[in-house]
């Protein structure tokens, strides 16, 4: 006997910039088409806390978009348009972007850029935002293509975790990289982790880097064949080092002291990791920003220690530090690259890394909270301990 849906619940409404408040509001209401999903699990993404620590945009919101739950009510299709493969009943990883797969942007595959995927099609009420830090949450027609069932013997957290593997994976291909070429990943929290065993699983080798020891053991576990610590002055030296053991005949072809990074991920918001980045590849290598979403954060990209918020290019500031040296984009040809969202194109081969296993989440996972402690984990996963990786709200706690 199917359970009676209730007419309110509980729901973590953003109020104001970090003002997460836990308020009783309406169960939202499904159309035509749309499916109403009972929440189970919903991870703390870092777009999600940069909106709430910056309000990016503005309150009231209900945020929270990776997330899995099990369908209890369907409306069916308007008339003339292909029913669902969905049942009542069935657990399911949800996706809150879906391009047109029609626009000039989707002909061109930047489908982050489409304006339908900009849209989202997830809500639990007020403006739509995810909705995955609500008990219910209406998912519209437009983004159902990339909802995926869940295997029995697969649970909702690794169902939560599809949408930031797809992310990475959707970065991975933009790389272009070949069987055999060294990575560096700088920052090895959740996301860096996932990119460290993911280019291991495609036969790249892996330097990972971090300011925490233990994530540099993890990120050895994961894959990466060396890690250092990010902040070492030697470090250049000890991938010079590294590399001599894996490409001796490229290395001493090119020279025993040159560096041949085919390209490096910059999976932390860090000025200075981006121009480590730039000086560590090769040239015609890439340097890939995973994680620098914030807008308006920009800073001079400098050659010292730390980013430098005046204009250096200023002669009446003769100190400071030089800009970077655009011929190392072009004449060395290379490629600074951003990477953004969601490719739900990918979702199927996601689904099977994540379900089968190959892509064992399972041990990223390590913290989880019940609904009436979401601003708990937003702050854990902000500001993140040496024992803590992916932070997931879980509604099965109490």
């Amino acid at each position: 006997m199917q359970t009676p849906i209730p007419k309110t619940m509980r729901a973590v409404v953003y109020r104001g910039v970090n003002d997460l408040r836990l308020e009783t509001i309406p169960v939202p209401a499904i159309q035509a088409g749309e499916l109403l999903v009972k929440v189970a699990v919903c991870g703390v993404c870092p777009t999600d806390i940069k909106k709430i620590q910056h309000g990016e945009i503005p309150p009231p919101r209900i945020f929270g978009h990776e997330t899995a739950g099990v369908i209890v009510k369907m409306r069916p299709p308007r008339r003339g348009v292909r029913p669902t493969p969905f049942h009542v009943g069935d657990r399911v990883a949800l996706h809150h972007h879906v391009p047109c797969l029609k626009c000039h942007f989707c002909r061109h595959r930047a489908f982050a850029q489409c304006p339908q995927y900009k849209r989202t099609g997830i809500t639990a009420g007020f403006e739509p935002a995810g909705g995955g830090y609500a008990e219910f949450v209406r998912v519209m027609p437009f983004v159902l293509p990339g909802v995926v069932k869940i295997p029995p013997r697969n649970t909702f957290l690794e169902g939560a975790m599809l949408e930031p593997v797809n992310t990475v994976l959707k970065a991975v291909n933009r790389l272009a990289l070949l069987r055999g070429d060294t990575v560096l990943v700088i920052g090895q929290g959740p996301i860096g982790l996932v990119f460290t065993s993911l280019l291991r699983w495609r036969g790249i080798n892996v330097i990972a880097t971090d300011l925490m020891d233990s994530r540099l053991q993890l990120a050895r576990q994961w894959g990466a064949t060396a890690a250092f610590r990010a902040d070492d002055p030697t470090l250049p030296e000890k991938i010079a080092q590294t590399q001599k053991k894996w490409q001796p005949r490229f290395i001493g072809a090119v020279g025993q002291n040159s560096l041949f990074l085919d390209a490096a991920v910059v999976a932390v918001p860090s000025q200075v990791a981006v121009w480590q980045a730039l000086e560590l590849v090769r040239g015609s290598g890439k340097v890939l920003l995973f994680a620098h979403t914030h807008r308006g954060a920009a800073l001079a990209l400098c050659a010292g220690n730390t980013p430098h918020k005046s204009n250096p290019s200023d002669p009446s500031n003769p100190s400071a530090p030089p800009l970077l040296d655009l011929s190392t984009i072009c004449a060395d040809e290379k490629d600074l690259i951003g990477s953004y969202s969601s490719d739900f194109t990918l979702q199927a081969e996601v689904g099977r890394l994540v379900f089968s296993r190959k892509l064992d989440l399972r041990n990223l996972i390590t913290h989880q909270f019940p609904l009436k402690q979401t601003a708990a984990a937003v702050a854990l996963a902000s500001s993140p301990t040496a024992d803590s990786l992916k932070i997931v709200v879980n509604q099965e706690l109490t």
